[in-house]
């Protein structure tokens, strides 16, 4: 198989593999990235993170730097942020210069996803934790910070939210890096639709989607679908829940919750089959298979898998074997 060129698994669905930098460390990343480019996947999204969920997930290293090195090991397949948040932890003039360095390391394949981020990285520098309506306005005023910078002109910005004082990009991105945009709620999908040059997200949501288009947003949609792969699905169940119980916090605990250790109290309360509903656990292909198609009936174009747990190499063969080599059925929309 061709890595420039990967097998889709349904009509217009393209897989991609996700990087979970809260679980590995920099070299490990780097390994996977070429890895999943030998193994025919088209996209990796990368997430950007300064604490992991869990002290048992163990790593965070910086999502910049391992962008780097990402770049000189790999030459074809497409990476983005999935994702980072330039409201708080990261002003967005300092994101438009690190995205601008990566998108010219690695010409054509870098895009840049935003969100609203988490309460568990933004508060480590000291500023407090916006409302959710608030974070949408500074996402919102953020990328437009991030575009005027990245094409080059000196920029004297005072917002609302954000201050930009004779700033200029001397290494721009030498053509226009894609802003796809989180998001799992009707104002997030407007604003996606609107500011974003695509969709990210982590269900295979109709409707989510559905909004998104009818507030004229284009280009690529993507969903994250989380799995643990193993050659015992028992084993795979009991990996999945001490490696990602955050999987199953309800309502907005993500999104709140500010330390690790917060997360370890909350992440008692979930029981081993709670995450096995929400997390593809085992080494049967087809519940793989059936899981990608209904990101697929969805409406999503993009589907990148984030195996938990240690063992990415027997998933990357697994996905290289079953997942990547044959077609998958998907109804039209």
């Amino acid at each position: 198989m061709s890595p420039a060129d990967p097998q889709v698994p349904a009509p217009g669905v393209q897989l991609g593999f996700g990087l979970s930098c809260e679980e590995f460390t920099p070299g490990e990343l780097v390994e996977q990235a070429r890895h999943a480019e030998e193994a025919g996947f088209g996209h990796a999204l990368i997430s950007d993170h300064f604490h992991p969920w869990i002290d048992a997930q163990g790593q965070s290293p910086h999502v910049w730097t391992v962008l780097g090195a990402i770049a000189g090991a790999t030459s074809s397949i497409r990476v983005g942020t999935g994702v980072s948040c330039p409201i708080l932890r990261q002003h967005p003039a300092i994101v438009a210069q690190a995205a601008a360095t990566v998108a010219r390391l690695m010409p054509g394949r870098f895009f840049l996803g935003v969100g609203t981020g988490e309460n568990l990285n933004e508060h480590v520098v000291g500023a407090p934790w916006p409302p959710p309506g608030v974070r949408l306005e500074m996402l919102d005023e953020a990328i437009g910070v991030i575009r005027a910078l990245w094409a080059g002109d000196e920029v004297m910005h005072r917002g609302r939210h954000f201050d930009v004082v004779h700033a200029r990009l001397y290494t721009t991105p030498g053509k226009a890096i894609p802003i796809v945009v989180a998001a799992a709620n009707p104002e997030a999908v407007a604003l996606a639709g609107r500011a974003g040059d695509g969709l990210v997200t982590t269900s295979p949501d109709a409707e989510l989607v559905d909004a998104f288009l009818r507030a004229g947003g284009t280009g690529p949609r993507y969903g994250q679908m989380t799995v643990c792969w193993h050659e015992s699905e028992a084993e795979a169940r009991r990996i999945a829940r001490r490696s990602w119980p955050n999987a199953a916090l309800p309502g907005d605990l993500n999104q709140e919750l500010e330390r690790p250790a917060h997360f370890e109290q909350a992440a008692r309360l979930v029981r081993e089959e709670d995450v096995a509903e929400l997390i593809v656990c085992g080494p049967d292909p087809e519940r793989f298979r059936e899981t990608i198609a209904a990101y697929a009936d969805a409406g999503l174009d993009h589907v990148y898998i984030h195996q938990v747990g240690p063992d990415q190499e027997g998933f990357l063969r697994f996905a290289e074997r079953e997942l990547l080599g044959r077609p998958l059925a998907a109804s039209a929309r």
